[in-house]
């Protein structure tokens, strides 16, 4: 299975590719950073971001993508720039016909580290040993977009099953 993460951000929006099976090994396909300046329009960054986004998915052709759940912030401006972020990948992936899962920060330092408490330097530590790479990803976004894919790649089946199975156990007629 071929994943991309996507942490979502306007300013910094990290995107990276993993390919992998459940519960197997993992490697990394790619992954960079999309950065825009702060000044420059909303419109033109979003656009920015999801050119982007769209050029990773032609480039890579992923089974899934998987983006970060935005959560409540206190600063209510960063939150709203992430979530429309967020929107962008969701929309991008969506027009190309790939599902999207969005995961909470927790679940996906959870997957990688053991911990879903763990802080930005043991998620780029276990990244970096997961996947083999000489160094940890630069910045932290991408090392998140990079666990993001990771999770999905060894959670995703299992959750897709339990919603299917859960679909079918609600549609099943009374008796």
């Amino acid at each position: 299975m071929r994943v991309l993460g996507v942490d979502p951000g306007l300013t910094r929006c990290g995107c990276g590719v993993v390919e992998g099976s459940p519960g197997g090994a993992v490697s990394a396909v790619c992954f960079d950073v999309v950065r825009t300046p702060a000044g420059a329009p909303i419109g033109s960054r979003l656009v920015a971001v999801a050119d982007a986004i769209e050029d990773q998915i032609r480039r890579t052709s992923p089974d899934a993508v998987a983006v970060e759940r935005v959560f409540s912030q206190h600063n209510v401006r960063t939150v709203m720039g992430t979530a429309q972020a967020a929107a962008m990948a969701i929309v991008v992936a969506t027009r190309a016909g790939i599902p999207v899962a969005l995961y909470t920060p927790s679940e996906v330092k959870a997957a990688v580290t053991g911990s879903g408490r763990a802080d930005k330097a043991q998620v780029g530590a276990m990244v970096t040993r997961l996947l083999g790479l000489a160094q940890a990803p630069t910045p932290a976004d991408v090392a998140d977009a990079l666990a993001l894919a990771i999770c999905h790649v060894w959670r995703g089946a299992a959750r897709e099953r339990l919603g299917a199975a859960a679909l079918t156990a609600t549609a099943w007629p009374a008796t």
